[in-house]
């Protein structure tokens, strides 16, 4: 399989363990029990096969009724080459594409692990305290009132990293559930008083390492936030393979997706 069309199929199916699916066409909504907007969302639900663009008017309306009845907004995210012009067959029916990111990718062999300076050390969150503590420093460095993520105890459903500075939390990283031996790390953030020490790259290889230690993954895959991050990733051993379309609904809180 196409490494966008089996990316797209593990985020699939990986979402599908914890959240309800609302099939419409080539579309499938996300619905997840937490009403944290960003949990919901839309995916590709035939990733690597063509779709018939008379179905796009039914399916988006069908999802559109579906995230409405639960009070969730509608947002998008694809792999460009694993269904392509699914994001402007969408968009020729109201939704605005919010952007376009390199989908980096690494393997066990290619990834690097940066030394620990000194005072910094790693764990691996192992309990619901350890999570809250987790979800404490990625609320401060997204600057957001709280954040959701729940403690998993099979690292193949996913987990967390934190990272420590004289004792301090001061950054964190996620892998998400394992499918297809697939994993994507995200929720990578470091608190203020801590940046611009080298901390993100840190907590993006652990997430990563642990990924494929402890999870089972091959393969991992990341979208950067802006150009630094992507150079940052990119030392890490991550190589751009495929690209990731976002889109939302206009009157959403399109800002949030950028």
């Amino acid at each position: 399989m196409e490494i966008g069309a089996r990316i797209a199929a593990a985020q699939l199916a990986g979402s599908a363990r914890s959240k309800r699916q609302v099939i419409a066409g080539p579309l499938a909504g996300m619905l997840d029990d937490d009403d944290a907007w960003y949990l919901s969302g839309v995916l590709a639900a035939e990733p690597g096969q063509p779709f018939e663009p008379d179905e796009i008017p039914w399916a988006i309306e069908t999802i559109r009724q579906a995230f409405a009845a639960e009070g969730r907004w509608v947002h998008a995210e694809f792999v460009d080459e694993a269904n392509p012009g699914l994001a402007e067959a969408l968009a020729s029916q109201g939704m605005t594409i919010v952007g376009r990111l390199p989908l980096l990718v690494v393997e066990p062999a290619d990834l690097i692990v940066p030394d620990l300076p000194d005072g910094t050390t790693v764990t691996v969150v192992a309990s619901a305290e350890e999570q809250a503590v987790a979800n404490a420093v990625a609320a401060e460095a997204y600057e957001m009132d709280n954040a959701d993520s729940a403690y998993k105890a099979d690292p193949s459903d996913g987990g967390a990293v934190l990272i420590h500075v004289d004792g301090v939390p001061a950054a964190t990283a996620a892998w998400t559930a394992v499918a297809d031996a697939v994993s994507e790390v995200a929720g990578v953030g470091t608190i203020h008083s801590h940046r611009r020490r080298g901390l993100g790259a840190i907590a993006t290889a652990y997430a990563t390492l642990n990924a494929f230690e402890l999870g089972g993954a091959t393969l991992a895959w990341l979208t950067p936030g802006d150009d630094g991050a992507d150079r940052v990733y990119r030392r890490l051993g991550y190589a751009p393979r495929a690209t990731a379309v976002h889109l939302g609904d206009p009157g959403g809180h399109l800002a949030d997706l950028r």
